[in-house]
C-alpha cells in the first residue's frame, strides 16, 4: 500500500465531497484529484523523478495540499520546512536534501532566494513572488495532462520531515509509505477518528502533526480546514462555521481559543473529539478543556518526528498529564538515565523511579535512521531501541508519566527537579497565564530552580508565589523556585514546545521589574 493508491480510493469513494476548504474555496475530492494529476504531470515534465527529493517552504495552504498529493503521485519525496526559517538554515535544508526543486511563496521568498544551493535546484513561485523559475499557476495551466505513473513500494520514502534543530542542526527524518501509512490508521483508532470527520488544518505540514491530520481525514474522506495563520478569532469562527469534529493541536493553541474573550459567543457543539500533542499540558488546561470543550474523547498523543506514536492517553481528563500506555503499534521502556547515551535497552529502572523512555524499533511506524548522520543515528538507536530524551515514570497502573528531558532535568544540592513538576503546580496560580521552569547556575546549590511567569494580573507578586508554592501539597520545599522573573512571552517553537535555551540565554523580553530572588 502506498499513500497515492490510498489518496485514489478516497476519490473513488466519495468524488463530490467537500475535501478541503480555504477561505472562499471548496474543493471536493474530485476537484482536488484534477489539479493534483495537473500539478504531478507538470513536475514530471520538468524533471522530477521518483525517490527526488522536493523542498516546501510554505504555510498550510490548498497549493501545499496539492503539491504534497502530486509528490506522492510521482514517488518522489516530499520535504516541507518551516517558512520562518532564515536563508542559513533553508541553506543547510536543501543542501542537506540535495533536493531537485524548492516551492516558496511571499514569507519565505526572502529566505529562498538569498541562500547559496550547492546545486542550483529549480524553484518554484507561488503567488507575486521573484526569482521563480515557473509558478504554481503555471504548472496547473501549462499542464501536460498526463503522467507515467511509477512502482512505488511501500519501503520507497515518502516523506522527509527535519527535528526543529534546538539542540543543534536540524536532522532529516526520511519516513516510508509504509511509516506515514500506519501512522495515519493508529492516529484515526486511537483518537476514535469516523467516516467524514473534520479537522481544522492549522498545525503545520513540516510537523509530523500536521501530517497526521492531513492524512487521517483524507483517508476518511473527510474535510480539512485551512487556517494557514493561526488566530483564536479565526479558529473559532471556522470551528463554527464550518461545524469541525474534531482538533488536533498543541496545548498553546487549545489556550489560545479557550482564552479569547469572545468564547462564548461561537456555537461548537459539532467539536465532540479533542487531542493534544507536542508539549505537555497543565492540569488547569486539562480542567478548562474539559468544563468549556465538553469532549466525548479527549487524547493526550505523545511521539515523535522519528516513531509516529510512543503512548496514547484517552483518559486524560481523569488523569491529567498522564500519557498513557503504549500506542497500537507500539512498546516502550523506562531505563536508567544517562546524559553522555551510554544506556542500554536493559539497563530498565523500576515502576515508580524516573528514567530514560525508550521506544522499540519493530514497529512499523519507525524510522530506520536519520538523513546522512551516521553518528545522530548511531546515539538515538541502540540495540533495536529508540533512545528519546525524554524523562519519564510509570505509576501503579502502567500509566506512563513524561517529566522532562534529559537534559532538562535540574539538579540542586544533590536532588533531582523536573520542571513540569513545578510548572504544574504554578500554571494552577489564578494570576499566572503561563509558565516555564528551569535551572539556573548557582554557587552553593549547583543549580536552583527558576520559575518564568506570564502574568494574567499585573498585581502579581514575587512574594505570594513563593507562598503559594511553600504550602502547595505536592510540591516539596526543596523544589520551590529561588528565582522568579515575570515576561511577556514564554519563547517556544512553532509547534508550542518551550524554548528553554533561549531563556537560559536571556533571549526573552520582561514583563516588568527585574530578577528577584526570593528563597
Amino acid at each position: 500500500m502506498n499513500l497515492a493508491t490510498m489518496f485514489e480510493f478516497a476519490v473513488e469513494r466519495y468524488p463530490s465531497r467537500i475535501a478541503v476548504v480555504e477561505e472562499e474555496k471548496r474543493y471536493t475530492y474530485n476537484q482536488l484529484n484534477k489539479e493534483i494529476t495537473k500539478v504531478a504531470s507538470s513536475l514530471q515534465r520538468m524533471g522530477i523523478k521518483q525517490h527526488d527529493r522536493v523542498i516546501v517552504v510554505l504555510k498550510n495552504r490548498l497549493e501545499n495540499i496539492i503539491i504534497y498529493w502530486a509528490v506522492q503521485k510521482l514517488g518522489a519525496v516530499y520535504t516541507p520546512i518551516n517558512h520562518r526559517l532564515s536563508a542559513k538554515e533553508v541553506e543547510y535544508c536543501v543542501n542537506d536534501a540535495e533536493s531537485k526543486a524548492v516551492v516558496y511563496e511571499n514569507a519565505s521568498q526572502d529566505a529562498v532566494l538569498h541562500a547559496n544551493f550547492q546545486e542550483k535546484p529549480i524553484l518554484i513561485g507561488l503567488g507575486a513572488v521573484e526569482g521563480a523559475d515557473i509558478y504554481y499557476d503555471e504548472l496547473v495551466d501549462r499542464s501536460p495532462g498526463g503522467f507515467d505513473k511509477p512502482v512505488i513500494h511501500e519501503e520507497d520514502i515518502a516523506l522527509m520531515l527535519y527535528t526543529s534543530g534546538t539542540t543543534g542542526m536540524p536532522k532529516g527524518v526520511p519516513r516510508s509509505h509504509k511509516n506515514e501509512y500506519s501512522a495515519a490508521i493508529a492516529h484515526i483508532v486511537q483518537n476514535q477518528y469516523t467516516d467524514q470527520e473534520s479537522t481544522l488544518g492549522t498545525m503545520p505540514l513540516y510537523h509530523t502533526m500536521g501530517m497526521r491530520s492531513l492524512l487521517s481525514i483524507a483517508f476518511l474522506n473527510g474535510k480539512y480546514v485551512v487556517l494557514p495563520d493561526f488566530d483564536a478569532r479565526d479558529a473559532l469562527e471556522l470551528l463554527s462555521s464550518e461545524e469541525i469534529s474534531s482538533l488536533y493541536l498543541v496545548p498553546t493553541l487549545y489556550h489560545d481559543i479557550l482564552s479569547h474573550h469572545d468564547f462564548h459567543s461561537y456555537h461548537l457543539g459539532k467539536l465532540r473529539k479533542i487531542g493534544y500533542a507536542g508539549a505537555s499540558m497543565t492540569t488547569a488546561l486539562t480542567e478548562k478543556c474539559v468544563e468549556l470543550l465538553k469532549p466525548q474523547v479527549f487524547v493526550n498523543h505523545y511521539g515523535s518526528t522519528e516513531i509516529y506514536t510512543f503512548t496514547i492517553c484517552p483518559y486524560v481528563h481523569q488523569k491529567p498529564g498522564c500519557a498513557g500506555k503504549p500506542g497500537l503499534n507500539q512498546n516502550i521502556r523506562l531505563v536508567k538515565a544517562d546524559a553522555e547515551a551510554k544506556s542500554l535497552p536493559d539497563d530498565i529502572v523500576g515502576k515508580g523511579e524516573i528514567g530514560e523512555i525508550i521506544v522499540n524499533l519493530d514497529s512499523i511506524e519507525a524510522f530506520k535512521g536519520y538523513w546522512n548522520k551516521p553518528n545522530a543515528t548511531q546515539k538515538a538507536i541502540r540495540e533495536g531501541w529508540y533512545f528519546t530524551g525524554d524523562l519519564g515514570v510509570i505509576d501503579d497502573e502502567g500509566d506512563l508519566f513524561v517529566v522532562g528531558r534529559v537534559d532538562d532535568m535540574i539538579i540542586s544540592g544533590g536532588e533531582n527537579i523536573h520542571p513540569l513538576e513545578v510548572e504544574d503546580v504554578l500554571s494552577k496560580h489564578p494570576k499566572v497565564s503561563e509558565v516555564a521552569v528551569v535551572g539556573e547556575e548557582d554557587e552553593r546549590w549547583g543549580q536552583i530552580v527558576s520559575a518564568f511567569i506570564v502574568p494574567i494580573d499585573p498585581s502579581i507578586t514575587f512574594q505570594e508565589l513563593d507562598e503559594y508554592c511553600k504550602s502547595h501539597p505536592k510540591l516539596s520545599n526543596f523544589k520551590r523556585p529561588r528565582n522568579y522573573v515575570f515576561l511577556k512571552q514564554i519563547p517556544k517553537s512553532p509547534v508550542g514546545k518551550i524554548l528553554r535555551r533561549k531563556i537560559r540565554d536571556g533571549e526573552v523580553e520582561l514583563y516588568s521589574g527585574e530578577n528577584q530572588i526570593v528563597g
